[in-house]
């Protein structure tokens, strides 16, 4: 199973599993497929929208943990 933490880029993350889109779709990341979205940690974009860091890493990775 992959792990994520905050230092993960967003483009790393979707390359780990496409199924977390949705997750970051709730938090309003709509452009994931932008250069810019792309090369963003995981935590420059919780900051970005106004989301903890730490609950978005756990989110994503409670995520992973049930589909692997």
């Amino acid at each position: 199973m992959a792990v994520v933490t905050k230092d993960t880029m967003i483009g790393d993350l979707l390359r780990i599993d496409a199924g977390v889109a949705p997750i970051l779709l709730s938090i309003g990341m709509h452009c994931l497929g932008c250069p810019s979205s792309q090369g963003e940690t995981i935590a420059e974009a919780a900051m970005v929208h106004g989301i903890d860091p730490e609950a978005l890493v756990n989110e994503i990775n409670n995520f992973l943990a049930k589909t692997k």
